[in-house]
């Protein structure tokens, strides 16, 4: 969503392309699982990531909603986001500390193949221009020291990093459109158009190309609301 955020303030300074490298540090990942921990709802998935989650665990949505994804609305909008689980240990604030549903009993990622955008992007941070996405490295999110560079691209790890992008630019940009237009409506009107997208993008399953449905599914919604 849309933020009005001094960058200098949570990022190095810094704007990025896909070519370039910065401090990411996949050699000092190895035992440390920090950023799967204590995300709240944080880890929101786009429908990309829920596509990915039903193919890689062969689940529907409806049974990813039994304990693996969660349903919460931010900002007028309803998103799936990433279960957290309890640990049974407290927190540095004594709140109850919480791990991703999907980090194992070794500190490992059982879905690192096809785990989210945001996953993915850690300790990154997407900027959406005019001309498309660039990226930021967010400062003090990271835990480990000493981080090695690598090609953001690379870090990244999708395939076909242009159909991707182009992707998430569009769904960023109806997410925006149909946020400002569900506050403008009454609840009853909003809660439709909040099931409307969830069934379509989220529910229903993608054909092969997922790139080529979803933009079928965009154009109907956008007649739709």
């Amino acid at each position: 969503m849309e933020r009005t955020i001094d960058l200098l303030e949570i990022s190095d300074g810094k704007i990025y392309g896909l070519n370039d490298m910065a401090k990411l540090g996949a050699n000092n990942c190895a035992g440390c699982s920090a950023c799967c921990r204590d995300r709240g709802d944080s880890v929101t998935l786009d429908p990309y990531d829920v596509y990915q989650l039903k193919q890689g665990l062969g689940m529907t949505f409806e049974q990813l909603l039994g304990g693996r994804v969660t349903l919460g609305v931010i900002e007028g909008l309803i998103r799936p986001s990433l279960s957290m689980q309890e640990t049974g240990r407290e927190d540095a604030n004594g709140e109850p500390a919480t791990k991703c549903v999907f980090l194992n009993d070794r500190d490992r990622c059982d879905i690192h193949g096809f785990r989210p955008g945001l996953c993915r992007l850690f300790p990154l941070g997407r900027i959406y221009e005019e001309d498309g996405i660039e990226y930021i490295l967010l400062k003090d999110e990271c835990a480990r020291e000493n981080r090695t560079k690598e090609k953001i691209r690379k870090w990244i790890g999708i395939a076909d990093m242009a159909a991707y992008e182009k992707y998430v630019f569009a769904w960023h940009d109806f997410q925006k459109k149909l946020q400002v237009a569900v506050s403008n409506e009454e609840e009853a009107v909003a809660k439709q158009a909040n099931m409307f997208i969830l069934q379509k993008f989220y529910v229903e399953d993608f054909g092969p190309n997922f790139y080529e449905d979803f933009y079928k599914k965009l154009e109907i919604a956008k007649m739709l609301l």
